[in-house]
């Protein structure tokens, strides 16, 4: 490895088992919130088949401010799970025979519990910083603010995982990234731009590759601008030097040649250019290896960015300085203009290649020879991987022996397959997105879509009192129970997607509704669906209560996906550390997690 510093040490397989095993059997009884789906929250009777307390009691525990302060603190909870605390120590959660939920203050408790941040799973991002780079500093510009080219959240999670890319990259001695899921070509843009780094940028969507080549073009633009910008004391120095030494040298030369006319016939031999050359030497060429020394700091990074700073001979010499080689010399205007073409050509060669976006769908057993023809040792890296994406990457990252390094952000946990959520369907699938571990494929552990979807809520992004918009969530319960109970439909394959914000009162949501569900709206009168509205319209704490109860339980299921992938690195014998880290504020950004590895160096 390039750099010499040791790495965080890092849970070991049998402690991160140990832990996981404590989060299973508190899901394996909590799950049963998760797993309910809000749409048939009235018709199934969710909340009288999961909760045996009033909604009023549960909002009131989970709202109370003297609740969150009777919550332990973070510091207790990160040594109560290092003494090796389990479920059984908690107060009793749910009833043992009706399986209910009893007591919400041990429900909130356990969660937070076993959240990631409290299990003490997680590599602190800034001390990795420091070891990865060892005494080495950041060897770019501190003062590029992404935020010009895209929108603040974008901005904060492209900052902070392209600083951590680069570090494992010169850490590592590589110089090659793969990106996939590249998208809109953010993260690959950054990357090559402001650290140098020969990117592809792999997506399956023809458009987003396009649009990302486009995307790029235009940020090189952008980006120029800005590196002018911030280099202008160094630039704008040597060209005024330039300049004012023109002015000097023509100066000295009219002074010069006024000299030679004025003095004595024996002594007005005319001046030959190259005496004048020699002597002119001594002045402008030694300043010009003054300004190219002054330059050369800058040259290790920018050989490869597309920024004009070169500058010809001819252009840095006063104007008379240089003797016409014959009537045959290429006049000015046409010389301007092949420097002008050199320019481009030298750009368009520095930068060609840095950046490369491809079109390709990528599975566990695709073949990357076949999609980067020079492929060479590298990292692989994905912002916000959709559903399977996230750990084919991991798959790829072991299988493959020229990726020494992986670091990837997952996203859609509801898209992700699972092997055993369909135990009777018939399938030819091999490789699933959950569970990847051992320990899980064992147990035949399954989660559901309801529950994954719910991973999305996390606790640190959707404050507890606020809950969820419950009027929506209303809406869509109360409509099931009219298609249920009218058209005589349990489930329905359509969807009714994003009717609520169009929608100027429920009576006109249902018959938006029911016209996109293709159902007869002519067939309710409009007293039949007000009646649904008034009959539930009381319950609906009841609704908002559950939906709390999900956002206080989302933390504990991303801690199983994650805790899952993190278990599936250890168990690998050739990747040498591996480590959870939470990358981004989860304020700013809703996925902020990134599963980081590195192989053995050959």
């Amino acid at each position: 490895m390039a750099a010499s510093g040791s790495l965080p040490v890092t849970q070991d397989l049998s402690t991160l088992r140990a832990k996981l095993q404590g989060l299973l059997r508190f899901l394996t009884e909590a799950l049963s919130i998760s797993s309910a789906h809000t749409v048939d929250f009235y018709t199934e009777s969710v909340w009288q088949q999961v909760v045996d307390l009033p909604p009023a009691t549960v909002l009131a525990a989970l709202r109370s401010p003297a609740e969150a302060e009777a919550q332990p603190s973070e510091a207790r909870l990160q040594v109560e799970a290092e003494s090796g605390s389990d479920i059984t120590d908690f107060p009793k959660i749910f009833c043992e025979t009706s399986q209910k939920l009893v007591s919400v203050e041990a429900f909130a408790l356990a969660a937070k519990y076993y959240s990631v941040q409290n299990l003490g799973i997680c590599t602190p991002f800034e001390q990795l910083l420091v070891a990865l780079r060892g005494n080495q500093k950041q060897r770019t510009d501190e003062n590029v603010k992404p935020d010009e080219f895209m929108n603040l959240k974008k901005s904060h999670e492209v900052q902070a995982m392209s600083e951590l890319i680069s570090s494992i990259a010169d850490y590592c001695g590589i110089k090659q990234i793969i990106d996939l899921g590249s998208g809109k070509g953010y993260l690959s843009s950054f990357l090559s731009l402001k650290y140098g780094l020969k990117v592809y940028g792999i997506d399956s969507s023809n458009t987003n590759t396009h649009g990302a080549e486009e995307r790029n073009r235009k940020l090189k633009k952008h980006w120029k601008v800005y590196r002018r910008r911030s280099k202008l004391d160094v630039n704008g120095l040597a060209l005024q030097m330039t300049k004012e030494r023109k002015v000097q040298d023509e100066i000295k030369f009219k002074a010069n040649i006024e000299g030679v006319c004025n003095s004595s016939t024996a002594n007005q031999e005319k001046m030959s250019t190259s005496d004048f050359l020699q002597d002119f030497s001594g002045s402008v060429i030694s300043n010009i290896r003054k300004q190219m020394e002054n330059l050369h700091v800058y040259s290790h990074r920018e050989e490869n960015l597309c920024f004009e700073n070169a500058f010809s001979l001819r252009d840095l010499l006063a104007i008379n300085a240089i003797e016409p080689a014959s009537s045959s010399h290429i006049p000015k205007r046409k010389m301007s203009e092949a420097n002008k073409e050199r320019r481009k050509m030298t750009s368009k060669s520095n930068e060609s290649n840095i950046y490369s976006p491809l079109t390709s769908f990528i599975t566990a057993d695709s073949e990357l020879h076949d999609i980067i023809k020079d492929l060479e040792d590298c990292l692989m890296v994905g912002l916000h991987t959709c559903g399977d994406l996230a750990p084919n990457t991991l798959r790829i990252f072991t299988s493959k022996s020229e990726i020494k390094g992986v670091c990837s952000v997952g996203c859609c946990y509801h898209l992700l397959s699972e092997e055993f959520e369909n135990p009777h369907k018939e399938g030819t699938q091999e490789k699933w997105g959950f569970p990847m571990c051992h320990y899980l494929k064992e147990e035949r552990w399954c989660c559901g879509r309801n529950a994954r979807m719910s991973a999305c809520l996390a606790l640190e992004r959707v404050a507890v009192g606020q809950g969820l918009p419950t009027e929506s969530l209303f809406y869509r319960a109360v409509l099931q129970d009219i298609i249920k109970d009218c058209y005589g439909i349990t489930k329905c394959d359509r969807h009714v997607g994003k009717i609520y914000s169009k929608s100027s009162s429920f009576l006109d949501y249902v018959r938006k509704s029911l016209k996109k569900l293709g159902l007869d709206e002519s067939k309710l009168p409009e007293k039949i669906i007000m009646d649904y509205y008034e009959k539930y319209k009381p319950r609906m704490n009841e609704l908002e209560a559950f939906n709390m109860l999900k956002v206080v339980l989302a933390p504990c299921i991303e801690t199983l996906i994650l805790l899952d992938r993190l278990c599936y690195l250890k168990e690998q014998d050739d990747i040498v550390w591996s480590a959870l880290v939470k990358l981004f504020d989860p304020v700013k950004s809703p996925r902020c997690y990134a599963i980081i590895a590195l192989k053995k160096q050959q």
